[in-house]
């Protein structure tokens, strides 16, 4: 049966029922205190560390951070999806082992091939196509399909503390971006559902986009290849590219992240860096230092001397999912 989207109001009428309570999904700890005690000063009109709503930029990565990734990112998922599908329609399209493969699902194989694999089968699921059609299919898929493990829509496993924290921010007059290495087309099909982030407020790796006129209407074609990398160091390139001011507030979970909080911390006047461990086996997933995605070392090595926050899943939230019954 298909599941239907838990929505950013719905999720809030439920939390306000439950006490009008600051982030009620995160148990009282050093971390939840941490994030209201930055959120106090720099909300605090004449205060010391003051900041007015125009500078005050909350970035967040997606992918660990805002929903699960494990076992393998989503949009990985919906790729060999897409490659299924298309080669059931016309196998003759499938020219190369690693589309078989992909075909098959098959991911340990197409993880093998490399980056060069990899691309193939990005330009296969994602080139071809209108921007639009691409959001729409996106936009379906995550709703509908479900995670191999938990039976949940994939678009239903936002995290609920996480989606929370956006909330709160945004209360507080912060604008809250999204900053992701995962492709700014796939998130932006469900952003402002899941988590109340319009479109515009989301910064992702690129493909190759072209415009033409198509039959009399003027269409955006998606080409694949990968045009703009928003993971690592691209994440500070990315932020000043869509956003133009460096942001006063992020978090990640990731080494692909730790660019990100560097540059955000490096800033003139407060600000506050946080990383999501993923330390919760029973709800969730437990991994930092090794393993083939978020892998997280540097964060850990270095939080405390740089004074970022880090958030232990199992014993700082008191939920996981905004999804889950």
């Amino acid at each position: 049966m298909t599941k239907t989207l838990t929505s950013v109001a719905a999720l809030f009428v439920l939390a306000g029922a439950a006490g009008a309570q600051t982030l009620p999904s995160w148990n009282d700890s050093a971390s939840r205190d941490a994030i209201i005690s930055f959120v106090d000063a720099v909300t605090e009109e004449g205060g010391q560390n003051f900041v007015p709503e125009a500078d005050r930029i909350a970035v967040f990565d997606n992918d660990g951070t805002l929903w699960t990734e494990q076992p393998v990112y989503f949009q990985a998922i919906y790729a060999l999806d897409q490659v299924k599908a298309r080669g059931a329609e016309d196998p003759s399209l499938l020219t190369s082992d690693v589309l078989k493969a992909a075909a098959a699902g098959d991911l340990e194989t197409v993880l093998a091939s490399g980056m060069d694999g990899v691309l193939e089968v990005i330009n296969f699921s994602h080139s071809n196509v209108t921007v639009a059609d691409f959001k729409a299919s996106a936009h379906d898929w995550m709703t509908s399909a479900t995670h191999p493990q938990s039976g949940m829509a994939y678009a239903e496993m936002t995290y609920q503390p996480m989606v929370e924290l956006l909330e709160y921010l945004r209360e507080e007059g912060f604008a809250t971006y999204i900053v992701s290495g995962g492709g700014i087309d796939f998130i932006r099909a469900i952003s402002q559902d899941a988590y109340g982030i319009p479109p515009q407020q989301v910064v992702g790796s690129e493909g190759t986009t072209h415009y033409e006129v198509i039959d009399g209407t003027p269409t955006l074609m998606k080409d694949g290849g990968l045009s703009f990398n928003d993971d690592k160091d691209g994440k500070p390139v990315g932020i000043e590219r869509f956003i133009g001011k460096r942001p006063i507030f992020a978090a990640g979970n990731s080494d692909g992240d730790f660019q990100m909080l560097e540059w955000t911390s490096a800033g003139e006047g407060p600000s506050l860096g946080m990383l999501v461990h993923h330390t919760d086996d029973t709800r969730e997933y437990a991994y930092d230092r090794e393993g083939h995605i978020g892998v997280l070392n540097m964060g850990l090595d270095e939080a405390e001397a740089r004074g970022w926050v880090i958030v232990d899943m199992a014993q700082d939230w008191s939920a996981i999912w905004t999804g889950q019954d």
